[in-house]
């Protein structure tokens, strides 16, 4: 008999169904990786603890802190400046859980602590194949390996810690195609928020989206995180990547990663990841790379969109389109280009690792930013800080006029004090622009690294490709 043709989705999914769903009930998969952290585990624990219950594999989950760390370091006194009493507690239950319960925590002293979606790939934990949970929506992140990786409910949290399995209904599948090359000055977040762009905010509900084409499988593992991190910003349950050698040696040698003998084998496996040449999906887009522009956000949702240069959209009469403007304080038809800033902030688990890094400071570096610009650079793990530190890149930024942080996720959602004050229009690298995002009365405009840097230094909204690099010398 022939065998089915199938795509990476359905070969993960099979993988890990431990009972297939019915009309009445879903189906139940067993999970590789539960990531935990401080602010949607409490309850969670709580209830295992009322239930007499132990963690099923602590061996398959790994805790971190990071939403609601402060971002400053500690005073003279060795104490953590947060931003109030809960956040403080919020911390120390996670470390209370994590002994209590023998989870791994990577706390402040561990030298591996930060985002959540940050430190399972650098560690080497998430890999190709996996399926990964963690309380948190971004957690799509980790497709870029080839995993299956989905947000849950601080509910799902408790049954996870409780079973290592999840209920879930099997997904719909959407391949997202885009074929040529990106555009001198075009990165990761530009083509997501385009792509967002192309799919409307729920376009992907139902679906698991698999990135495909030349293009996707140009870009490095970095760039292939931010991407399928806002996957979740289209309505998708979950985004991937199938997993190449591009892939493999981003996890070679990698802590938690299979190590000699065993990580060869573990390749041949992963290569078998792939979606056959023939799979069908029940649904496909196909974007060519060569028409991405620098793209922002204009709106109050992830999918009001705009290349850079390009006029806000008119709104049609469109209800939410009215509101979302009168929130952020533009007009419809009218440009970006040149709306004042005044505050940027560059981290968050879509765009706070080395290479944003990088790609901002290629923009900072000999300059300075906007006296009236607030601009807050915080990495998103311990080993972005070191391996930024070595490279010089906190100078670059410090030079320029900016803050640089301790890791966490800091203004992405602004749980632990660091805020836009109402009122003020903030460039963010982060995921979303929701109202009060960022600070109750916050006006969030999404962008990349590198035209977050530029909008930076103009003080008001610039394209970035109007900033070239400056040599060393010029700095």
């Amino acid at each position: 008999m022939m065998s089915v043709a199938r795509t990476i989705i359905d070969k993960v999914w099979d993988a890990h169904c431990v009972r297939a769903e019915t009309a009445d009930a879903p189906a139940i998969l067993y999970v590789d990786l539960h990531l935990v952290h401080e602010v949607t585990s409490p309850q969670a624990f709580a209830e295992l603890t009322a239930r007499g219950l132990r963690v099923r594999r602590p061996e398959r989950t790994l805790a971190t802190l990071d939403h609601s760390t402060p971002t400053l370091a500690p005073g003279p006194d060795g104490k953590r400046p947060y931003a109030d009493a809960s956040t403080e507690q919020q911390v120390a239950t996670m470390a209370r859980n994590c002994s209590e319960f023998d989870i791994e925590l990577l706390d402040f002293d561990s030298g591996a602590r930060g985002i959540v979606h940050v430190i399972g790939p650098e560690l080497g934990a998430t890999q190709p194949g996996m399926t990964i949970v963690c309380g948190d929506s971004h957690t799509a992140t980790h497709g870029a390996f080839g995993a299956l990786a989905f947000g849950i409910g601080t509910t799902e949290v408790g049954h996870v810690l409780a079973t290592q399995c999840l209920l879930q209904r099997r997904p719909k599948t959407l391949a997202v195609t885009v074929e040529g090359k990106l555009p001198d000055g075009v990165g990761a977040k530009d083509l997501i928020l385009h792509i967002i762009g192309e799919l409307g905010m729920d376009g992907g509900t139902g679906y698991v989206i698999e990135y495909r084409g030349a293009a996707i499988r140009a870009l490095d593992m970095e760039a292939r995180m931010t991407l399928c991190n806002m996957s979740i910003e289209a309505g998708a349950r979950a985004g991937l990547v199938a997993p190449d050698d591009i892939t493999f040696a981003y996890l070679r040698g990698r802590p938690k990663a299979p190590q000699g003998a065993a990580f060869d084998a573990a390749v041949a496996q992963w290569k078998l990841l792939a979606s056959d040449p023939d799979a069908r999906f029940d649904r496909e887009l196909r974007i060519d790379a060569a028409s991405v522009r620098p793209t922002i956000t204009w709106g109050t949702n992830p999918g009001h969109v705009v290349a850079i240069d390009r006029a806000i959209p008119l709104g049609g009469g469109d209800a939410l389109v009215e509101r979302a403007l009168q929130y952020m304080g533009f007009r419809a038809g009218a440009p970006l280009l040149g709306e004042k800033v005044d505050v940027v902030f560059i981290g968050s688990c879509t765009n706070g690792r080395l290479s944003d890094l990088r790609e901002a400071a290629t923009v900072l570096r000999g300059r300075r930013i906007a006296p009236h610009v607030r601009m807050l650079v915080v990495p998103g793990s311990d080993a972005v800080k070191r391996a930024a530190e070595a490279e010089g890149l906190h100078a670059v930024f410090l030079g320029a006029g900016a803050e640089w942080r301790e890791p966490g996720c800091s203004m992405c959602i602004a749980m632990n004090g660091d805020r836009v004050t109402a009122g003020q229009l903030s460039v963010s690298t982060s995921n979303r622009n929701f109202e009060g995002r960022q600070g109750p009365g916050a006006r969030t405009v999404l962008a990349s690294p590198a035209t977050a840097a530029a909008c930076a230094v103009a003080g008001h909204i610039a394209d970035p490709r109007d900033y070239a690099p400056r040599s060393q010398e010029a700095a």
